[in-house]
């Protein structure tokens, strides 16, 4: 079954808020207890599922901008387990604002099994383990509505940011919960982003390391780049022993290999721990769905 995800009301402060939008009158949900702040990113909404996925509309069509975000399901779907779904920020497309850095053109800002949508700790250990990042944590702590309004974002860089609590909740209680903080007039352009060809965002050098993650094809050049090995790429490549590879020239269909190899390869010659960098199993482990742990606290970010 394929589910809309909630529409997400804006904090009394938002100075993005238009006559359409919804208002969050009552912050009661978010007093007294535990809430992260995370960038609101210029994206488009869209949740996988372990058997499809979709924009916000339900019936969304193919669009060229989503291509990549089809491959990066079809690399993780089967660890997505039967009646959970993913939901995050397509990024490949520029919106209204561009990017240059992003670690990986999706990130998942909440997940869902069935109407629970658990606990923030829980739900960062889940997308990592998928290969998905989440978006940068500009705030966390026991709900201060001051220390939330001094907040100072870069308009001419950042959409916005989202407040949720770090608590798990039930999708009755979603807008209570959830909020977020929209800069003025926040659509810049006079075109609709769709309506032209496809201008991709650019990604930063952690980008290689969540195509590994995810069991995405792997670009070889920009993966020992980002673990400091791009001087001696040619000795580097010798100890990947990966077939039918020649020198490193670019960035074009010959630098990119299959996932199993590579992950392995790059395993041997890097060291798991250098890309990983992070708490959590080898290169390739999956998810296993835990129990929901109402309250549980984890390590955080």
């Amino acid at each position: 079954m394929r589910v809309r995800y909630p529409r997400t009301s804006h904090l009394p402060w938002s100075p993005g808020a238009t006559a359409d939008d919804v208002r969050l009158a009552d912050l009661g949900g978010f007093v007294g207890r535990e809430v992260v702040v995370t960038e609101k990113r210029d994206g488009e909404n869209t949740t996988l599922y372990r058997d499809r996925l979709h924009a916000r509309s339900l019936d969304s069509a193919h669009h060229p901008s989503r291509a990549w975000v089809k491959a990066l399901h079809g690399a993780v779907s089967g660890s997505i387990p039967v009646g959970w779904r993913v939901c995050g920020e397509n990024m490949h497309a520029r919106h209204s604002l561009g990017y240059d850095d992003l670690a990986s053109w999706f990130y998942a800002f909440s997940v869902w099994d069935g109407d629970r949508c658990p606990g923030w700790d829980e739900t960062v250990r889940f997308t990592r383990r998928l290969g998905i990042p989440v978006p940068p944590v500009l705030w966390r702590g026991v709900f201060d509505e001051r220390a939330l309004r001094a907040l100072r974002l870069d308009p001419s860089r950042q959409e916005g940011y989202v407040v949720r609590t770090v608590d798990g909740f039930h999708r009755a209680e979603f807008p209570a919960r959830v909020a977020k903080w929209v800069r003025p007039n926040h659509v810049q352009t006079d075109r609709h982003w769709m309506s032209g060809p496809v201008a991709p965002n650019g990604r930063g050098a952690a980008g290689p390391l969540w195509d590994v993650r995810a069991g995405l094809p792997i670009d070889v050049p920009a993966l020992l780049a980002a673990v400091g090995l791009a001087d001696g790429a040619e000795d580097a490549l010798a100890r990947l022993d990966l077939p039918d590879r020649g020198r490193p020239t670019g960035r074009g269909a010959g630098d990119l290999v299959a996932p199993g190899a590579a992950r392995d390869a790059a395993r041997r010659a890097l060291g798991a721990g250098a890309l990983l960098g992070r708490r959590g199993g080898p290169i390739g482990e999956r998810h296993r769905p835990c129990p929901a742990q109402p309250g549980a606290r984890g390590g955080g970010r």
